[in-house]
């Protein structure tokens, strides 16, 4: 028999289960800043240690979007190729014109802020050259978006990340940065230089006395703070990055890193023939090993290959710049009439 009133009952029940579903798909789909994993703890303590309001830290991140292909990208980097194939992204024409041609077009800052801080300006503007190309490429990502993303779900360096994250929130009140708006690349990196938010903290510098340090508009504060960084690192402008090898001992049972622990001296009577280029045996040196395309490869690294790495620690990043660096150098010496 048919019963209005149960009728009635069972399509209440019936529509309350359907908004209750409809409400919990809102609520993921719509999910505040502790719907990130570790937001909340994370919101908490910024708020308790740095002072910034907990609300504001809790609606930022709720305005982040996860990125996929930033993980994606962060997984399978450049510096995971062999160093033949990493070496032709960066030492070709088209990037030694483009810096010879971004030397000339600011000629006058590029020599003052070489002066200034003492490192040579094919250097600096080889950094910039391999991080940016010159500024034509800055990143597309929201740094937010990428912070979070891999602050929050990137287990293997979430910690680090997240650190970032934090400075992230105190530099965007430090230089008045718009949180939600700034853009870099898929690891955080920002401005000509790609200075990660931790590095533009400690390292940037503004070298147009405009009151702030402005890494994207700004030639003279991108350029200084490059230089500045190598500078605060240990940059010596008398010494060169690289030595060439001309041959390496068979079975030579070496764990050698970027930082130099040998001195030229040792590497000598290890058997390792290279060209000394007149420095002396008490020099602090290394020895690189990259993948070249007719086998392994062999640099000394001094003290300024592993200032580089400081800024990436991939010693295929440094040798790019160092190469990218001399071929600028050569060329703009045909071009510019710089003096050796």
């Amino acid at each position: 028999m048919n019963n209005p009133l149960k009728n009635n009952v069972w399509h209440m029940l019936f529509c309350s289960r359907a908004g209750l579903l409809a409400a919990l798909a809102a609520m993921i789909l719509h999910a505040p800043a502790g719907a990130h994993p570790g937001a909340e703890a994370f919101a908490e303590r910024l708020a308790a240690d740095g002072g910034i309001d907990v609300e504001y830290i809790r609606s930022s991140i709720a305005d982040a979007d996860y990125q996929q292909s930033i993980i994606d990208a962060i997984t399978r980097p450049a510096e995971a190729k062999p160093w033949h194939e990493y070496r032709r992204i960066f030492i070709r024409d088209t990037r030694i014109d483009g810096g010879v041609e971004f030397w000339r077009a600011n000629r006058s800052l590029v020599e003052q802020v070489a002066d200034e801080f003492g490192v040579r300006a094919e250097f600096v503007l080889a950094i910039v050259g391999v991080e940016t190309n010159y500024g034509l490429n800055t990143g597309s990502y929201r740094v937010l978006d990428a912070l979070v993303t891999l602050g929050f779900y990137y287990p293997r360096r979430g910690e680090f990340f997240a650190r970032e994250l934090a400075e992230f929130f105190h530099l965007s009140r430090e230089e008045n940065l718009p949180l939600d708006r700034v853009k870099g690349s898929y690891a955080g990196a920002m401005g000509l230089g790609q200075f990660i938010p931790s590095s533009y903290r400690a390292y940037a510098v503004d070298f147009d006395d405009s009151g702030s340090r402005d890494l994207w508009r700004s030639l003279p504060d991108a350029l200084a703070s490059v230089a500045n960084y190598l500078k605060v690192h240990g940059w010596d402008d008398g010494l060169p990055v690289v030595l060439s090898v001309s041959e390496v001992p068979v079975g030579l049972d070496e764990d050698f890193k970027p930082k130099p622990r040998h001195t030229l001296g040792e590497l000598a009577a290890m058997g390792i023939d290279f060209d000394a280029a007149g420095l002396a045996p008490e020099t602090p040196a290394t020895l690189v090993e990259l993948d070249g395309e007719d086998g392994a490869e062999y640099w000394i690294g001094l003290n300024n290959f592993y200032v580089i790495t400081r800024y990436n620690r991939s010693p295929l990043y440094a040798m790019a710049v160092a190469q990218l660096a001399d071929e600028l150098r050569l060329r703009a010496q045909d071009q510019l009439a710089l003096a050796d």
